[in-house]
C-alpha cells in the first residue's frame, strides 16, 4: 500500500553536494547553520498553511469584519 517517494537523480546529487557542504563546516558552523536550516523549514511550514488555509477558502473574509 505505502510507497516511499523517490528522489530525483538531481535531488540526489544535491543531497550529496550538501552532505560534502556539511563535513567541511567546523562544529560551530553545522550548529548555526542546522539552527538557520531549521527556521527556513518553520517558515516554509507556515507558508504553506497560509497558502493551503486561502486556497480552500479557510480564512476569514476581512472585507466583511
Amino acid at each position: 500500500m505505502y510507497q516511499p517517494i523517490e528522489l530525483s537523480l538531481e535531488q540526489q546529487f544535491s543531497i550529496r553536494s550538501f552532505e560534502s557542504q556539511v563535513h567541511n563546516m567546523s562544529r560551530e558552523q553545522a550548529q548555526e547553520f542546522l539552527v538557520q536550516l531549521y527556521k527556513q523549514m518553520m517558515m516554509r511550514e507556515a507558508t504553506y498553511k497560509n497558502l493551503l488555509k486561502h486556497q480552500w477558502g479557510l480564512e476569514p473574509n476581512s472585507q466583511f469584519e
